[in-house]
């Protein structure tokens, strides 16, 4: 048994984290998640959905820093690989603080060790569909000042919540509990682009347990509320404030709507 590999972790069951990892070029995945992925890329450019959403949020994270944000709350983060928050934060603001939050046992393990020596990060095990939940845990209450500004992260992981657990009203509730200056960035999957890919793609992860839900741009776009989007808005993935405009050239293949939105 490998350090980053907790008991009871049934490895035959693919995770849309460990999915995501392979896709990237990790190692903490599983013969079933690689296999899943595999299945994946025959209906989707699916390696190109993971990059282009992992540049995305590193675009993200140094905007929000660029804005003065000091302290991240990152949503279904996954399995951290290069370039996650706290290292493109801490880069640019050696004091930024961020909590990870995960339901996945294996992302959870990884990030623990990945930030054992490091006081300003920390990572915790909990569903974002128990929002009290979170804010009551004691890494959230000793690195996350909920009365300043914050930097909400929901990255790559709306899809995974159905429709019957109201994603929106999740939204909602984490939004309700940052202070004015915070801002909220979010990416999902869309029918949008590719329907058929999509469908197809609903099916494959039908065998794992993180089903998928791709939304609509109204959708998704409900998921801000009365928050004040930047600019570009509600966009493709690449098309959201590139460092290169060759990304751009992607946005047909990036099947994830990406946006930034400011509590005024």
């Amino acid at each position: 048994m490998t350090e980053w590999v907790p008991t009871g972790i049934d490895e035959e069951v693919p995770s849309a984290a460990r999915v995501y990892d392979y896709l990237l070029g990790g190692g903490h995945n599983f013969s079933a998640d690689r296999a899943l992925a595999e299945n994946l890329l025959k209906v989707l450019p699916a390696r190109d959905m993971a990059r282009l959403n992992r540049q995305y949020l590193d675009r993200v994270v140094r905007y929000l820093i660029g804005e003065g944000i000091t302290q991240f709350l990152d949503l279904g983060s996954g399995i951290p690989t290069v370039g996650n928050v706290h290292e493109v934060a801490q880069k640019l603001n050696p004091d930024a603080r961020v909590v990870y939050v995960d339901n996945e046992s294996v992302a959870v393990a990884h990030s623990e060790l990945m930030l054992r020596d490091n006081p300003n990060a920390a990572a915790i095990e909990a569903d974002m569909r128990e929002p009290e939940v979170i804010f009551s845990n004691d890494h959230v209450q000793r690195l996350i000042d909920f009365s300043q500004p914050v930097g909400l992260l929901m990255v790559g992981v709306v899809q995974f919540v159905p429709d019957v657990d109201d994603p929106w009203a999740i939204a909602d509730r984490f939004r309700a509990e940052l202070a004015p200056g915070s801002y909220f960035a979010l990416s999902a999957f869309t029918w949008d682009n590719a329907p058929e890919g999509m469908r197809k793609a609903i099916e494959v992860f039908k065998n794992s347990r993180d089903p998928i839900f791709p939304r609509t741009h109204e959708e998704i776009m409900r998921m801000f509320g009365d928050f004040t989007l930047v600019e570009p808005g509600l966009v493709y993935t690449p098309q959201w404030r590139p460092d290169r405009t060759s990304d751009v050239a992607d946005a047909t293949r990036s099947n994830l709507y990406a946006g930034v939105a400011r509590k005024s």
